[in-house]
């Protein structure tokens, strides 16, 4: 029996980082409602931990989604196209998702930079852990488009390209 590729890890990991992120943060928001509707008072520090790990999952699922095929894409025109056309318009597509990509990844970095040194007002961590995801999350999708650019993948149009 073969081990599963380091792609197929990789999808399982982000998997269940992000059942992770959910689950903890359902169980921070489910105490914190008990505590406020049962006892009057909650606790502070579930909103900002609830923040945090939801930027993290939707950035973990973002990444985990673009090899995957699973963005949404508008592929009627693109479907339209044949040959030369679409060997362009793939090219095309995939510069701009670099360039996307590459600002994404500027603008999270400036994030990142400017919030080594604060932190958070209640659980004090590094408010740097905020913008991180969506830099961790624009190098990877940048490095797949990059692969799939110079390795001439060819569009994956989903559902068979049917034009309506």
């Amino acid at each position: 029996m073969s081990t599963p590729g380091l792609s197929t890890r990789l999808r399982h990991l982000a998997h269940w980082a992000m059942a992770l992120c959910l689950a903890v943060m359902s169980m921070a928001v489910f105490v914190n409602v008990v505590l406020r509707y049962g006892f009057g008072d909650g606790l502070p520090a579930s909103e900002e931990l609830s923040r945090l790990l939801f930027v993290w999952m939707v950035f973990i699922g973002a990444a985990a989604a673009y090899p995957a095929g699973e963005h949404m894409a508008f592929t009627s025109l693109v479907g339209l196209l044949r040959g030369r056309a679409l060997a362009l318009m793939t090219v095309l597509i995939r510069l701009l998702v670099l360039l996307a990509c590459t600002l994404l990844g500027a603008g999270a970095w400036q994030q990142v930079v400017v919030g080594l040194d604060s932190r958070s007002v209640v659980l004090a961590y590094p408010v740097a852990l905020l913008p991180l995801p969506a830099l961790l999350c624009a190098v990877c999708i940048g490095l797949c488009a990059l692969v799939e650019l110079l390795r001439r993948t060819p569009l994956d149009l989903g559902h068979g390209a049917e034009v309506e």
